[in-house]
């Protein structure tokens, strides 16, 4: 990859006059937990809100199995 070597190389619809420097930091350094699904996998889930809500129903599944077994 070649690095710029002066503004004038960057595309004329590229404006970061308005950006704002490390807007996520913060956020970033509380960590984050991104886990990629396999291709098979996503297409059952369209959204983390899928994701999350069946997790939860499966926790709640694997839970309910453990306390009839004990």
């Amino acid at each position: 990859m070649k690095k710029a070597d002066n503004a004038e190389e960057m595309r004329p619809e590229y404006d970061f006059s308005h950006g704002v420097r490390g807007k996520y930091a913060k956020k970033y350094e509380q960590g984050s937990n991104i886990v990629l699904l396999d291709p098979d996998v996503a297409k059952l889930f369209p959204d983390s809100k899928t994701v999350n809500d069946t997790l939860r129903i499966l926790v709640k599944v694997a839970r309910q199995k453990v306390k009839k077994a004990g």
